[in-house]
């Protein structure tokens, strides 16, 4: 879930896809299509962490919202890099943020790995929590999972949890809107 949620955080930024057909609202994936950023404020921020089930407070004030939204470009970055860079880039953000793992157990899902206390700020808990979906992901090797959106338009990011690997769009919107251009071209070229 984390690496999803990173994938939607990525997502939000301005021409970015929406990451997942998890997102709140249709509203939500036309408005990253037509170039709109939908991480812009304590509102917006609120709503992800609640879609995504991030653990912790979302900040409220514009400061802690900021902080979250710095955080997109180097999260992009786990989807363009090598392994040895994704290696790089996850130790690099789990020495930054001082992650100290721990197990705990809390809303329904059994034990797992928190990599920050409970009173660490939102952005670092969200970066530690992606960092630490990565580990599983290298030590996997399923970095092959990790795509860009295959809409021609669209610079969004997905996670291929698909059993055939065959995912191609980061979503159902970006997906229809190819097929429809595809569709479109047949019919042009039978006039």
């Amino acid at each position: 879930m984390a690496l999803q949620g990173a994938a939607g955080l990525v997502n939000t930024r301005t021409g970015a896809g929406s990451g997942s057909d998890h997102l709140p609202s249709e509203q939500a994936v036309r408005a990253r299509a037509d170039g709109l950023d939908t991480l812009t404020g304590a509102a917006e921020l609120q709503d992800f962490a609640s879609t995504w089930g991030w653990s912790g407070r979302p900040p409220t004030d514009r400061a802690g919202v900021e902080r979250v939204r710095a955080l997109r470009p180097r999260l992009a970055q786990l989807w363009d890099l090598d392994e040895p860079g994704v290696v790089d880039l996850v130790n690099t953000m789990l020495a930054q943020e001082r992650a100290v793992p721990q197990l705990v157990d809390h809303d329904g899902w059994g034990w797992h790995l928190h990599g920050v206390p409970d009173d660490a700020p939102f952005a670092t808990r969200m970066a530690v929590e992606a960092a630490m979906a990565m580990i599983d992901v290298v030590r996997a090797d399923e970095l092959q999972r990790l795509r860009r959106c295959g809409a021609d338009d669209c610079d969004g990011v997905l996670v291929d949890l698909s059993r055939n690997r065959s995912k191609r769009f980061c979503s159902t919107t970006c997906g229809n809107r190819v097929a429809a251009a595809a569709y479109r071209e047949r019919q042009s070229g039978e006039d």
